[in-house]
């Protein structure tokens, strides 16, 4: 008798995170089913499941799970995979469809659209479940845990760098539309703030210094920790140092004057992630409040330049704040 095995679908297959999702899936034994997105090239399929229903159009995808339903194939999962800006709608389809949802990062991109997705899990008894990764990094768990087992009054002092070289390409495609991804600090940050505010609390003030289309950087107050930040595509960004190596990213969080080594150990984390959800035990939906209403706030805000506690690489940048 074949085992039985949870069915998943996922959105978005053609995309960089998505062989992540496939391979957690596989890992955790479980099967995919169907899934869609508007390119085709999706030959990665074949080394994980190539009996797997592939669609290049929403409506046949649509209609598929439908009839899969229908058929006693029920679809337990939606992972999804696509661009920020159909988050919200892909994740009610998933719920209308009576599957819980899988959503990369950012979850949505407004906090409102929190609110609306908490009524669609109330109407239809299905879960929303968030990707934040780093939550799960044996690194950030150990810093998590001596911040709590500090002293309870103690404030620390945190420099937050984030360097992802990209070419071109990306200013023509959805991620360099602001409408569509939210921005740099929303895309390549959004998951860095919610890490910081899981270790050190609730943001108290966030003041943003620079807001441009490939960098960004600001001051967040947090109940145990001030934080400067900056994160950047701009491979010119990326210190001499790094640059001499042939590296085109640059990570690096410090505590107090000492980094913080999580540059591995990533590899693995969606497949825990995965297993943790189907436990019942994933980042629900409000565990996305706090970090999406931040990059919320700093895509609307005006950047004060070089004023107060900002971020020393901003001052080495030789383009207009």
């Amino acid at each position: 008798m074949e085992e039985k095995r949870t069915n998943f679908a996922l959105i978005g297959v053609a995309g960089y995170i998505a062989v992540r999702h496939v391979r957690a899936i596989r890992e955790t034994e479980n099967r995919l089913v169907a899934s869609l997105d508007r390119f085709d090239s999706v030959g990665f399929l074949d080394s994980y499941f190539p009996d797997a229903d592939f669609f290049t159009e929403f409506e046949r995808f649509d209609r598929h799970i439908a009839k899969l339903n229908r058929q006693g194939t029920k679809v337990n999962y939606v992972s999804i995979c696509s661009p920020n800006y159909l988050h919200d709608s892909h994740i009610r389809f998933a719920l209308r469809n009576g599957a819980d949802a899988i959503c990369e990062k950012p979850l949505v991109l407004n906090p409102w659209n929190i609110d609306a997705l908490g009524d669609y899990e109330k109407e239809t008894g299905k879960k929303v479940w968030n990707i934040l990764q780093l939550r799960l990094h044996p690194s950030i768990i150990e810093l998590r845990e001596q911040v709590s087992n500090g002293p309870p009054d103690k404030i620390y002092d945190v420099d937050l760098s984030y360097i992802t070289s990209r070419g071109n390409w990306y200013h023509f495609s959805w991620k360099g539309d602001v409408e569509k991804s939210g921005g740099v600090a929303t895309n390549i940050g959004v998951h860095f703030f919610d890490m910081l505010s899981w270790i050190f609390g609730d943001i108290k003030e966030n003041v943003v210094h620079m807001l441009k289309k490939d960098k960004a950087a600001g001051y967040l107050e947090l109940e145990k920790a001030r934080v400067r930040w900056f994160l950047s595509i701009d491979y010119d960004d990326i210190p001499k140092d790094i640059k001499k190596n042939n590296q085109r990213t640059y990570r690096s969080i410090t505590v107090d004057g000492k980094e913080i080594e999580f540059s591995g150990g990533f590899t693995d984390l969606h497949t825990i992630s995965y297993e943790k959800i189907l436990e019942g035990k994933g980042f629900g939906l409000e565990t996305g409040r706090r970090s999406i209403q931040a990059v919320y706030n700093i895509r609307n805000s005006t950047p004060i330049g070089l004023k107060g506690d900002y971020h020393p690489i901003i001052k080495k940048i030789k383009h207009d704040l």
